[in-house]
């Protein structure tokens, strides 16, 4: 399940490669909050999953779906059209650093340790290697991309942070991930017939169309339902695995159908950004060390 939910959110970059040739960012992040609300909404119906009512509840999806949807999607939509698919989902996989600094400033009980610094600091370093030197010669619109794509994920640093309130409000996490991206298609809707006017767009090709239900059914709906069913068999330590899995998927997609090249400071920024998530997970060090230590005795 691991897997196959690193599959499907790496799918994700190579779904908006295609749809980002020929739709707009709000279009697409739009239909695809609004697409997946419709589909979680029949899940939790057939599956008799209560929805809360709470205007409390609902006012906090309204905060987790601006924070875990609508500004990281519209900035790693917008950064795509400028980025490599494979490019993006390395940037996006930074999401833990991010979120152990945001937990250190926000949070009493989960602050810095040691392993988690020395990840940040090799993983931000990574970051640095991915961005070359270009930016301190000429700030052009790719490295502006790059920079999208990292807010998008300390938008999702916050999100996990601020995620944490839904387990003591006792809402579902069913009911968490309906009820955030319905937030995310109100707040979206009308920005996207104002500025968009998407009945004024050229009819999207099928591939476009099929991309888009490709990003809304299986990356963001059926994710989901994966990722819960995975954080329930597995835990949290568990499912943070999957960072490291999203860029293997999305880089072999985008290889091999959108024509895309990596360049070496992409895979050696990927490598040192693996080395930091590693360190803040601390179970392989741990294991390095003891196997250190008995081949020593």
């Amino acid at each position: 399940m691991l897997l196959g939910l690193s599959v499907l959110w790496g799918g994700s970059f190579f779904f908006v490669g295609v749809a980002v040739k020929e739709l707009p960012t709000l279009t697409i992040v739009t239909v695809r909050a609004l697409l997946a609300a419709l589909i979680l909404l029949a899940v939790i119906k057939a599956g008799g999953i209560a929805i809360p009512t709470s205007g409390e509840v609902w006012v906090a999806f309204f905060v987790m779906g601006f924070l875990n949807n609508v500004v990281p999607h519209t900035l790693i939509v917008w950064g795509q059209g400028h980025l490599a698919s494979g490019v993006a989902s390395i940037l996006n996989a930074t999401t833990p650093l991010f979120t152990v600094i945001v937990a250190h400033l926000l949070t009493a009980d989960e602050k810095m340790t040691g392993n988690r610094l020395a990840g940040v600091v090799v993983g931000l370093a990574g970051v640095a290697v991915m961005i070359g030197a270009d930016v301190l010669h000429a700030f052009g619109i790719g490295i502006v991309a790059q920079l999208a794509c990292l807010g998008a994920a300390l938008s999702y640093g916050f999100a996990g942070v601020y995620g944490r309130k839904f387990r003591a409000m006792g809402v579902s996490p069913m009911a968490t991930a309906m009820g955030q991206v319905a937030a995310s298609s109100a707040m979206l809707l009308p920005v996207v017939l104002l500025v968009d006017r998407p009945w004024l767009l050229p009819m999207p090709s099928g591939q476009a169309l099929a991309a888009m239900v490709g990003l809304a059914a299986l990356s963001t709906a059926f994710a989901y339902v994966l990722f819960f069913r995975v954080l329930a068999s597995a835990g949290a330590t568990n499912i943070a695995l999957v960072t490291f899995l999203i860029p293997v998927s999305a880089i072999v997609l985008g290889i091999l159908f959108l024509g895309e090249v990596l360049l070496l400071r992409h895979l050696v920024g990927m490598m040192m950004i693996g080395a930091g998530l590693a360190a803040i997970d601390g179970r392989l060090w741990k294991r390095l060390r003891g196997l250190w230590v008995r081949s020593s005795a």
